[in-house]
């Protein structure tokens, strides 16, 4: 198999594990291929029973419906300890702070629970729910619906109450990062609540790990350079090079060793 093909594939099964559903149609359209190139791809990846076609959509197999956040958790997970702990030593005892949601702010929100008196504003419940085990934070959530598994709140509530906060610090993830450092995520809202908190603080702390560069996702918004610190466990391949160049008086690599 090409390596072209290995990884059109590769941001197949990423994309419907993202969504948990694509139709083949934009599947063809973000990945810029024909229809009948798709097909092909699919039929190969409905092979191994990981995903299936059904009305003219692509799905994660019923067995893997039902947790699509916790196995984005679970992939690379040594490298997001380390990116959580990395991002938690920029954040003081008594700072407040955004958190946006996303499996990478969840491995910094478990990091932060070390800190103490924390006022954190979120979306992210399974991250509200890690730091709720020191007694001493405040921790802050909006009203909204919230997506299942993912355990995320949405809704114009979020936005609206994000934008009456401003703290000293804002952690946030993305689904992907562009060629050019465009920042991806496969929801508007998701980009309209992420830059909202990245505008609202004084210090932006971009969580992301290798995987997110070159991943595409359909709605854009912000730019990597727009980040104070940006948090990776090892630099991504050489396409990025000139973009790494670019920030590179504000990363912070870990290299995938846990502190």
């Amino acid at each position: 198999m090409s390596s072209r093909k290995r990884n059109r594939r590769e941001k197949i099964t990423a994309l419907v594990g993202e969504r948990g559903a694509v139709s083949v149609g934009a599947l063809a359209e973000l990945l810029d291929v024909s229809m009948q190139t798709i097909r092909r791809d699919i039929d190969a990846l409905c092979e191994d029973d990981g995903l299936r076609r059904h009305h003219g959509r692509v799905e994660l197999n019923r067995k893997r419906l039902n947790t699509p956040f916790d196995q984005r958790a679970d992939t690379n997970a040594d490298g997001k300890i380390a990116i959580g702990e990395a991002a938690a030593k920029l954040v003081p005892d008594g700072a407040t702070l955004f958190l946006s949601i996303g499996s990478t702010p969840l491995s910094a929100a478990r990091a932060l629970l070390r800190r103490k008196e924390l006022t954190v504003i979120t979306n992210n419940l399974s991250a509200a729910m890690a730091l709720s085990g020191e007694i001493s934070n405040r921790i802050i959530l909006p009203s909204g619906e919230l997506r299942l598994p993912d355990r995320d709140i949405l809704g114009g509530e979020v936005l609206d109450m994000v934008g009456h906060y401003r703290t000293e610090f804002a952690i946030f993830g993305v689904a992907g990062v562009a060629e050019d450092g465009g920042l991806l995520d496969f929801h508007t809202a998701e980009v309209q609540v992420r830059e909202t908190m990245r505008e609202n603080a004084q210090t932006s702390i971009l969580v992301v790990d290798n995987s997110k560069f070159g991943r595409l996702a359909p709605a854009l918004g912000g730019n990597i350079t727009d980040a104070d610190h940006v948090v990776l466990d090892r630099p991504p391949d050489n396409t990025f090079t000139p973009l790494m160049e670019r920030i590179a008086d504000r990363l912070v690599i870990t290299e995938g060793v846990a502190a």
